[in-house]
Protein backbone atom coordinates (compact mmCIF):
# COMPACT_ATOMS: atom_id res chain seq x y z
CA UNK A 1 0.00 0.00 0.00
CA UNK A 2 3.13 2.46 0.40
CA UNK A 3 6.00 2.42 -2.20
CA UNK A 4 9.27 4.46 -2.93
CA UNK A 5 10.61 5.41 -5.82
CA UNK A 6 14.24 7.10 -5.98
CA UNK A 7 17.01 7.10 -8.46
CA UNK A 8 20.52 5.98 -7.41
CA UNK A 9 24.28 7.05 -9.32
CA UNK A 10 26.57 5.20 -10.13
CA UNK A 11 30.21 4.99 -11.97
CA UNK A 12 30.75 8.70 -10.54
CA UNK A 13 26.75 9.87 -11.37
CA UNK A 14 27.43 9.03 -15.37
CA UNK A 15 24.88 6.35 -14.93
CA UNK A 16 21.31 6.11 -13.20
CA UNK A 17 19.00 3.63 -11.99
CA UNK A 18 15.51 3.73 -10.83
CA UNK A 19 13.97 1.73 -8.37
CA UNK A 20 10.30 0.91 -6.57
CA UNK A 21 10.55 0.26 -3.20
CA UNK A 22 7.68 -1.76 -1.06
CA UNK A 23 7.61 0.48 2.19
CA UNK A 24 5.98 -1.58 4.51
CA UNK A 25 7.88 -5.05 3.44
CA UNK A 26 11.13 -3.41 3.47
CA UNK A 27 11.99 -5.24 0.13
CA UNK A 28 12.86 -3.65 -3.35
CA UNK A 29 10.24 -4.95 -5.95
CA UNK A 30 11.98 -3.87 -9.28
CA UNK A 31 14.81 -1.44 -11.07
CA UNK A 32 15.21 0.04 -14.10
CA UNK A 33 17.82 1.49 -15.97
CA UNK A 34 17.69 5.96 -16.13
CA UNK A 35 16.22 8.31 -14.11
CA UNK A 36 13.28 9.35 -17.06
CA UNK A 37 9.46 9.07 -17.09
CA UNK A 38 9.85 5.84 -19.01
CA UNK A 39 12.20 4.34 -16.38
CA UNK A 40 9.54 5.10 -13.53
CA UNK A 41 6.78 3.52 -16.30
CA UNK A 42 8.92 0.03 -16.51
CA UNK A 43 8.73 0.31 -12.52
CA UNK A 44 5.13 0.43 -12.28
CA UNK A 45 4.16 -1.91 -15.26
CA UNK A 46 6.10 -4.47 -13.11
CA UNK A 47 3.31 -4.64 -10.54
CA UNK A 48 0.51 -4.78 -12.83
CA UNK A 49 -2.94 -3.04 -12.66
CA UNK A 50 -4.14 -4.84 -9.57
CA UNK A 51 -1.70 -4.13 -7.54
CA UNK A 52 -0.84 -0.16 -8.53
CA UNK A 53 -4.52 -0.03 -8.16
CA UNK A 54 -4.09 -0.61 -4.31
CA UNK A 55 -1.17 1.70 -3.70
CA UNK A 56 -2.52 4.28 -1.08
CA UNK A 57 0.35 6.58 -1.22
CA UNK A 58 4.07 6.85 -2.88
CA UNK A 59 7.03 8.33 -1.69
CA UNK A 60 9.29 10.75 -4.09
CA UNK A 61 11.35 13.71 -4.82
CA UNK A 62 9.93 16.18 -6.65
CA UNK A 63 11.05 14.87 -9.87
CA UNK A 64 8.31 15.49 -12.65
CA UNK A 65 9.13 12.40 -14.61
CA UNK A 66 8.01 10.46 -11.42
CA UNK A 67 5.23 12.11 -10.25
CA UNK A 68 3.55 12.10 -14.15
CA UNK A 69 4.45 8.03 -14.09
CA UNK A 70 2.80 7.70 -10.64
CA UNK A 71 -0.25 9.52 -11.71
CA UNK A 72 -0.57 7.52 -14.71
CA UNK A 73 -0.34 4.25 -13.02
CA UNK A 74 -1.25 4.56 -9.61
CA UNK A 75 -4.36 6.66 -9.99
CA UNK A 76 -5.28 6.07 -6.70
CA UNK A 77 -2.13 7.09 -4.70
CA UNK A 78 -1.57 9.86 -3.48
CA UNK A 79 2.04 11.25 -3.98
CA UNK A 80 4.02 12.42 -0.43
CA UNK A 81 7.45 14.47 -1.44
CA UNK A 82 10.18 12.78 0.61
CA UNK A 83 11.24 15.22 3.65
CA UNK A 84 14.81 13.82 3.22
CA UNK A 85 14.80 15.41 -0.50
CA UNK A 86 13.33 18.73 0.58
CA UNK A 87 15.88 18.90 3.58
CA UNK A 88 18.67 18.47 0.85
CA UNK A 89 16.92 21.24 -1.45
CA UNK A 90 17.32 23.73 1.67
CA UNK A 91 20.61 22.69 2.62
CA UNK A 92 21.93 23.41 -0.88
CA UNK A 93 20.35 26.90 -0.86
CA UNK A 94 22.44 27.50 2.46
CA UNK A 95 25.53 26.33 0.90
CA UNK A 96 24.76 29.10 -2.33
CA UNK A 97 24.56 31.76 0.01
CA UNK A 98 27.43 30.70 2.12
CA UNK A 99 29.72 30.31 -1.14
CA UNK A 100 28.85 33.50 -2.17
CA UNK A 101 29.25 35.02 0.90
CA UNK A 102 32.84 32.98 1.52
CA UNK A 103 34.12 34.69 -2.07
CA UNK A 104 32.99 38.13 -1.19
CA UNK A 105 34.80 37.99 2.56
CA UNK A 106 37.91 37.35 1.02
CA UNK A 107 38.03 39.50 -1.52
CA UNK A 108 38.08 41.58 1.64
CA UNK A 109 40.37 39.43 3.21
CA UNK A 110 38.46 38.18 5.68
CA UNK A 111 38.59 34.13 5.90
CA UNK A 112 35.67 33.95 8.78
CA UNK A 113 33.75 31.68 6.29
CA UNK A 114 36.95 29.02 5.76
CA UNK A 115 36.28 25.63 6.45
CA UNK A 116 32.66 26.03 7.83
CA UNK A 117 30.59 24.38 5.15
CA UNK A 118 29.78 21.26 7.14
CA UNK A 119 29.03 23.25 10.25
CA UNK A 120 26.02 25.12 8.35
CA UNK A 121 24.87 21.70 6.76
CA UNK A 122 25.12 19.47 9.67
CA UNK A 123 22.07 18.94 12.59
CA UNK A 124 23.68 20.42 15.79
CA UNK A 125 23.17 17.63 17.59
CA UNK A 126 25.25 15.42 15.29
CA UNK A 127 28.28 18.12 16.13
CA UNK A 128 30.68 17.19 18.98
CA UNK A 129 31.15 20.24 21.79
CA UNK A 130 33.94 22.04 20.65
CA UNK A 131 32.44 22.38 17.35
CA UNK A 132 28.87 23.53 18.95
CA UNK A 133 31.03 26.03 20.94
CA UNK A 134 32.51 27.38 17.88
CA UNK A 135 29.25 26.96 15.30
CA UNK A 136 27.35 29.08 18.57
CA UNK A 137 30.16 31.82 17.79
CA UNK A 138 29.68 31.72 14.15
CA UNK A 139 26.04 32.12 14.18
CA UNK A 140 26.53 35.25 16.53
CA UNK A 141 28.31 37.10 13.40
CA UNK A 142 25.98 39.93 11.18
CA UNK A 143 26.13 36.97 8.30
CA UNK A 144 24.13 36.30 5.49
CA UNK A 145 25.14 32.08 5.60
CA UNK A 146 24.17 32.64 9.34
CA UNK A 147 20.37 34.27 7.99
CA UNK A 148 19.87 31.36 5.53
CA UNK A 149 20.69 29.06 8.11
CA UNK A 150 18.09 30.09 10.60
CA UNK A 151 15.80 30.36 7.98
CA UNK A 152 16.50 26.39 7.24
CA UNK A 153 16.73 25.32 10.22
CA UNK A 154 13.38 27.00 11.15
CA UNK A 155 11.49 24.76 8.26
CA UNK A 156 12.50 21.83 10.35
CA UNK A 157 9.12 22.67 12.71
CA UNK A 158 7.06 21.74 9.87
CA UNK A 159 7.22 17.97 9.74
CA UNK A 160 6.38 18.07 13.77
CA UNK A 161 2.81 19.00 13.06
CA UNK A 162 0.06 16.40 13.18
CA UNK A 163 -2.70 18.20 10.48
CA UNK A 164 -1.84 19.20 7.31
CA UNK A 165 -4.19 22.47 8.59
CA UNK A 166 -1.88 23.26 11.20
CA UNK A 167 1.61 22.66 9.00
CA UNK A 168 -0.07 24.84 6.09
CA UNK A 169 -0.42 27.86 8.53
CA UNK A 170 2.84 27.54 9.83
CA UNK A 171 4.44 26.83 6.10
CA UNK A 172 2.42 30.45 5.09
CA UNK A 173 4.30 32.03 8.09
CA UNK A 174 7.55 30.85 7.17
CA UNK A 175 7.64 31.08 3.29
CA UNK A 176 6.45 34.89 4.06
CA UNK A 177 9.98 34.89 6.03
CA UNK A 178 11.60 33.53 3.11
CA UNK A 179 10.61 35.16 0.23
CA UNK A 180 11.60 38.46 2.32
CA UNK A 181 15.44 37.34 3.05
CA UNK A 182 16.87 39.33 -0.28
CA UNK A 183 19.00 36.43 -0.22
CA UNK A 184 17.89 34.84 -3.76
CA UNK A 185 18.94 31.04 -2.83
CA UNK A 186 16.03 30.97 0.11
CA UNK A 187 14.06 33.15 -1.92
CA UNK A 188 14.26 30.58 -4.94
CA UNK A 189 14.16 27.47 -3.02
CA UNK A 190 10.94 28.98 -1.00
CA UNK A 191 9.00 29.38 -4.24
CA UNK A 192 9.80 25.73 -5.02
CA UNK A 193 8.39 24.51 -2.26
CA UNK A 194 5.28 26.53 -2.24
CA UNK A 195 4.74 25.07 -5.92
CA UNK A 196 4.97 21.35 -4.55
CA UNK A 197 2.97 22.36 -1.35
CA UNK A 198 -0.12 20.17 -2.28
CA UNK A 199 2.13 17.01 -2.50
CA UNK A 200 3.88 18.15 1.05
CA UNK A 201 0.93 18.13 2.70
CA UNK A 202 -0.37 14.61 1.95
CA UNK A 203 2.79 13.36 3.88
CA UNK A 204 0.56 14.48 7.29
CA UNK A 205 -1.98 11.78 5.88
CA UNK A 206 0.28 9.35 5.01
CA UNK A 207 4.00 10.21 6.63
CA UNK A 208 5.99 8.28 4.39
CA UNK A 209 9.92 8.70 3.40
CA UNK A 210 12.36 7.07 1.31
CA UNK A 211 14.33 6.70 3.93
CA UNK A 212 14.56 3.26 2.93
CA UNK A 213 15.59 3.48 -0.32
CA UNK A 214 18.45 5.35 0.44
Amino acid sequence: SYVGIDEKSFRRGQSYISLLVDLTGARVLDVSEGRDEQAANQLWESLGNEQTNQVKAVAMDMSAAYQKSAENHAPNAEIVHDRFHISKHLNEAVDKVRRAEHKALQAEGDDTLTNTKRLWLYNTENMDQEQRQGFELLKKLELKTSRAWAIKEYFRWFWEYSYAGSALKFFRKWRSWASRCRLKPMVKVAKTLNNHLDNMLTYFRHPITNALCE
